[in-house]
C-alpha cells in the first residue's frame, strides 16, 4: 500500500511554520520552503490541491486560517492522505473544543505533537477515533471560552480499547431495556418516456441503525439477498426457499462488518457502534417495482390554450399509503390563467417555477387520483420558439415499502450475558429523481 504522508506541515496564511512532524526520511525539513515559493507566493492555492514540485508532491487543503500540507516523495495514496487530515481536524476539535485555527494550534503544541505521533507511524495512518484515543491520552486542550463544554464519559478498561479489534466501542454499556432500531431508506430513480416506456430506473438504498445494547453484543442480518441465499442452502444441505430473491450491486459496509465471514458465509455479522450509524448501502438495477404510474396528456389548443390530463396510479399495496405526495406539472412560461378539477387532493398554479403543483397528503395504494386543468396562454408575438416540454415531476415517501423488494430475514443479538433485546424493523421508499417526460 502506498504511503500517506512523508511529512506534514501546519502553516498559517502568511506561510510561517506552525507545527511540523517527519515521519520518513525521504524527504527534507526545509521541503515547506518550495510549497511556500512555489505555490503560495504565486497565488496558485485555489486551482489544484495537489502539486508536484521537483521530486516530492505536495497534498494541502485549508482549515479555518490554517493550511495543511502533506509532502511525500513516492507513489502515495491521495485519498488517503486527505480522508487523514479530514479525520485528523475531527480529532484537534474534539480536544480542543470543536475550534481548529491559529490560535488552538499555538495554544496546544505539547498535545498536537502526541496526538501526531499516535496517529500516524511511519507515513501509514493509524486509529485516529477520538473516542479510543481519550481513553489514553486524557490531557486536555486548551479550550476556546465559546467552546462547547466536555461531556463526561467512563473510561473502562482503556488497555483492551486500544489493543482490542473493535475501536468502534466501548466497553461497559449498560442500558435497561435493549433495543434495535433498523431502518431501510430507499431512493428511486427514475426517467420514463410519454408512452411509458421506462428509460432509465434504478434504486439507491441505505441501512441504517440505531443500536442500544448493553456489553458487547454480536449481530448477524440476513437479507433476501440470492447469493446470501444460495449460500445458507448450501451450508445447511437445503433446497432455497421459495419467494423473491433480489441481486445488490455496489455494496459497501461500515468498518463494523466483519468482511471475513461475509466474503465465506455471505451474511452480515457486525458488532455495532453504540447510537446511530449507517451499516451499508446498496443500489439495485434489475426487479424495480415502481410505487406509482403516472399517465400524463396534454393537448395544445392553439396558441392561447391548453388541457392537461394526468392520473397517478398507485401500485403498492391496498392497505399502504404515501405520504406528501407532490407532482410538477410543467406549463409554458407565458401562462395566464389556469383551472382546476381534481379527485384528490389540492392543485394550484405556480409561476415562480412555471408548473401545475399538485398535493396529496395522503395516498392510498390501489388507486387512481386524476387532476383535470384548462390553460390560458397570453400570445406573444416575439414567442417563435415551440415549447419543449419539461419532463413531470414526484416527491413522495411511501413507508413499509420497497421498490427493491429487500426484506429483513432475520435480525439475530448475542450477548455472553444472555439478555432479551427488541428489534424494530422498518421501511422508507422516496423518490430520488421522478421523473415522466410528457
Amino acid at each position: 500500500m502506498p504511503v500517506a504522508a512523508s511529512a506534514i506541515y501546519f502553516l498559517n496564511l502568511r506561510g510561517d511554520v506552525l507545527i511540523n512532524r517527519l515521519y520518513r526520511d525521504d524527504v527534507g525539513g526545509n521541503m515547506v520552503d518550495a510549497f511556500r515559493t512555489h505555490i503560495m507566493q504565486t497565488k496558485e492555492l485555489g486551482t489544484c490541491p495537489v502539486r508536484q514540485i521537483g521530486g516530492c508532491s505536495f497534498f494541502y487543503i485549508r482549515i479555518s486560517n490554517v493550511y495543511i500540507v502533506i509532502v511525500v516523495s513516492s507513489n502515495a495514496n491521495v485519498a488517503c492522505a486527505f480522508k487523514f487530515v479530514v479525520e485528523a481536524v475531527a480529532l484537534f476539535k474534539s480536544y480542543f473544543g470543536g475550534a481548529f485555527d491559529e490560535d488552538a494550534i499555538r495554544n496546544n503544541f505539547v498535545l498536537i505533537y502526541e496526538l501526531l505521533d499516535e496517529i500516524m507511524d511511519f507515513g501509514y495512518p493509524q486509529n485516529l477515533s477520538p473516542e479510543i484515543l481519550k481513553l489514553y491520552i486524557t490531557q486536555e486542550g486548551v479550550r476556546s471560552p465559546f467552546s462547547s463544554k466536555p461531556s463526561e464519559r467512563p473510561v473502562p478498561n482503556a488497555t483492551l480499547q486500544v489493543t482490542g479489534a473493535v475501536g468502534w466501542r466501548r466497553e461497559g454499556l449498560v442500558y435497561k431495556k435493549n433495543e434495535v432500531f433498523l431502518d431501510i431508506v430507499e431512493s428511486v430513480n427514475l426517467l420514463m418516456s410519454s408512452k411509458g416506456v421506462v428509460l432509465r430506473c434504478d434504486v439507491t438504498g441505505k441501512i441504517l441503525m440505531k443500536c442500544f445494547l448493553s456489553g458487547m453484543p454480536d449481530l448477524k442480518l440476513g437479507l433476501n439477498d440470492k447469493i446470501g441465499l444460495e449460500k445458507e442452502s448450501q451450508l445447511k444441505s437445503r433446497p432455497t426457499k421459495s419467494g423473491k430473491t433480489i441481486e445488490l450491486d455496489d455494496v459497501t459496509f461500515h468498518q463494523c462488518v466483519n468482511l471475513t465471514r461475509f466474503n465465506s458465509e455471505k451474511t452480515v455479522s457486525f458488532v455495532p457502534p453504540d447510537g446511530e450509524f449507517e451499516l451499508m448501502k446498496y443500489r439495485i438495477t434489475e426487479g424495480v417495482n415502481l410505487p406509482f404510474k403516472v399517465l400524463p396528456t396534454i393537448k395544445e389548443l392553439g396558441r392561447t390554450r391548453m388541457e392537461v390530463n394526468v392520473k397517478v396510479k398507485s401500485v403498492f399495496g391496498a392497505k399502504m399509503f404515501a405520504l406528501g405526495v407532490v407532482v410538477k406539472i410543467p406549463v409554458p412560461k407565458q401562462t395566464a390563467k389556469t383551472s382546476f378539477t381534481v379527485t384528490s387532493g389540492r392543485a394550484k398554479y405556480n409561476a415562480s417555477i412555471d408548473c401545475l403543483v399538485w398535493k396529496i397528503r395522503k395516498f392510498p395504494g390501489q388507486t387512481e387520483p386524476t387532476l383535470s386543468a384548462e390553460v390560458e396562454l397570453i400570445s406573444t408575438m416575439t414567442e417563435k420558439k415551440s415549447w419543449t416540454r419539461p419532463p413531470i415531476q414526484m416527491e413522495f415517501q411511501v413507508p413499509m415499502f420497497t421498490a427493491s423488494g429487500l426484506r429483513v430475514r432475520f435480525l439475530k443479538v448475542w450477548e455472553k450475558s444472555g439478555y432479551n433485546t427488541v428489534e424494530w424493523v422498518r421501511y422508507i421508499t422516496k423518490a430520488g429523481s421522478y421523473e415522466i417526460r410528457c
